[in-house]
């Protein structure tokens, strides 16, 4: 067996082999992307690329590497590859779910054109060290790709471990470098904030310690007395799991602010992660700093985020606006999603969200990225702070995937509304977080009999109905998504509820 080529990590000779094979994606898109007949092959690595401790706070990890199954919708291209990896092989009911709902190509076409290939790894590792660790797995799937001048990788998100494998693979990597992943923690989303001219919550980023915590968390009460609360944020948080709430009340009056704070930190904190306690937030906070900000109160008030793509010519597309479903003690932690956002406010996230894409544009990012927001409204008018960005797909990201999937239909950016072939406009509510104990009794099938029972499947004659992912996690963690797609917000709401309704019965 041929031995794959090996580039110390890191190095500078992988560097420079990075950026060799970046350079091809320009003319990618030019010859390549802009042909639906032109072949190309696809190598999918859907796993979360974050360390084992943020990965073991998140049930079912593993089987988020489903959520990206939503990229088989490229197998309508006809002369398009997709090669999808995994931990664990995902079971062929699941692949048939999808592959059964492809519009246009002949499930036996698309399955010719797709290749599954598993670790057969459990652990709860980054997904793309398990393939570097396998080099006769990395050499099949060298041999599986092709002609690599007419390939790219795709990524939940970039890390230098993507970067390896994508100069393994001789293929460029179509998301963020990883040299400039910084621009999407927390401290970097702030300095980008301001640099764009956009509006953020007053606070601090950069902070070491929780000396610097107590003193930001301080400075920021004396410049707005009436502050009653703030939110503590870890620089590479995820999901929200990885901020905390101050409320000032405790320490209103005290003789030194920052000392009180300082002294009293580790008991008025309330982390939104389940289980976890001073010590090791610290820990974490030393280890990837974090930022301070004011809590934004309104009577009322939004959590939207839009989403952009900046292509590797430089060209920024609006992909879609949302209003973020939020859990958690203080309602932080993402659980879901509607699309579009509120018409009331649509424009402006997208117009607040463009002046940060060009800075990150002007920075050298590309590929998919998400800015979330908190807007109020005051009188007649809605004001947007921006609270992050997220350089990476994310929860929004497969929902408005398997909408494109499932209708065919196109993103209007002008009115922020998708609409189907035919230009009717359609409407989602999306969860991948809905969880009960009781689905623990379900199976994949069961969830797909119910949705067929139940006439919820996603009809392609109406183009509305429901489809799920995540199927893999259901009966170990009681755990599942589900994107309900309909003519109207109502409609498709109703379509979830019923949906949740139906799997609620059937699990008795």
């Amino acid at each position: 067996m041929p031995v794959v080529a090996a580039i110390a990590p890191g190095s500078a000779e992988e560097l420079a082999r990075f950026a060799e094979l970046q350079a091809r994606l320009p003319e990618l898109i030019r010859t390549v992307f802009s042909d639906r007949l032109s072949p190309r092959t696809v190598v999918v690595v859907p796993g979360l690329s974050v360390d084992a401790e943020q990965l073991a706070r998140i049930p079912g990890a593993l089987h988020y590497e489903e959520r990206q199954l939503s990229m088989l919708l490229l197998l309508r291209l006809p002369n398009t590859r997709l090669i999808y990896l995994t931990s664990q092989p995902i079971h062929p009911l699941v692949i048939d779910y999808y592959l059964n709902m492809l519009q246009g190509i002949p499930t036996s076409h698309a399955r010719r054109r797709l290749t599954l290939i598993s670790t057969y790894d459990g652990a709860l590792a980054s997904l793309t060290r398990k393939v570097l660790d396998r080099p006769r797995l990395l050499h099949r799937l060298q041999e599986s790709i092709g002609d690599p001048a007419r390939a790219h990788l795709s990524v939940f998100n970039s890390s230098p471990l993507e970067r390896t494998l994508a100069v393994a693979l001789d293929v460029p990597l179509y998301a963020c470098d990883p040299a400039l992943m910084h621009l999407g923690g927390k401290t970097g989303a702030r300095r980008i904030f301001r640099d764009a001219g956009v509006l953020c919550p007053d606070g601090a980023e950069g902070l070491r310690d929780p000396r610097d915590v107590a003193a930001a968390l301080a400075a920021l009460k004396r410049r707005n007395p009436c502050l009653r609360r703030a939110v503590v944020k870890l620089d590479e948080g995820f999901s929200g799991e990885g901020n905390a709430c101050f409320d000032y009340q405790a320490v209103e009056g005290a003789a030194s602010l920052e000392r009180s704070i300082e002294r009293r930190l580790p008991e008025l904190l309330d982390f939104e992660a389940e289980g976890e306690h001073w010590e090791h937030y610290c820990a974490r906070l030393r280890e990837m700093q974090g930022i301070v900000e004011a809590w934004i109160d309104g009577g009322d008030k939004q959590s939207p985020s839009v989403q952009f793509r900046i292509n590797p010519l430089g060209e920024i597309e609006s992909l879609s606006t949302h209003d973020q479903v939020l859990g958690g003690p203080s309602g932080q932690v993402f659980l879901g999603s509607t699309f579009p956002a509120r018409p009331e406010y649509r424009r402006l996230i997208q117009a607040e969200g463009l002046k940060v894409a060009e800075q990150l544009r002007e920075r050298g990012v590309i590929g998919r990225f998400a800015v979330d927001f908190v807007v109020t409204l005051s009188g007649d008018d809605w004001t947007a702070y921006a609270i992050e960005i997220n350089l990476r797909k994310g929860g929004t990201t497969h929902p408005f995937q398997m909408l494109q999937f499932l209708t065919n239909g196109f993103y209007d950016p002008e009115d922020g509304v998708f609409r189907t072939q035919d230009g009717q406009p359609r409407f989602y509510y999306a969860s991948d977080n809905l969880r009960k104990d009781a689905y623990r009794r379900l199976t994949p099938d069961d969830v797909i009999e119910v949705s067929v029972e139940q006439g919820l499947h996603f009809d392609a004659s109406t183009q509305q109905g429901v489809a799920f992912s995540l199927l893999g996690c259901v009966s170990e963690h009681g755990k599942l998504g589900l994107t309900a797609i309909g003519n109207s917000p109502a409609k498709s709401q109703e379509l979830f509820d019923r949906a949740v309704g139906a799997l609620d019965e059937a699990a008795g």
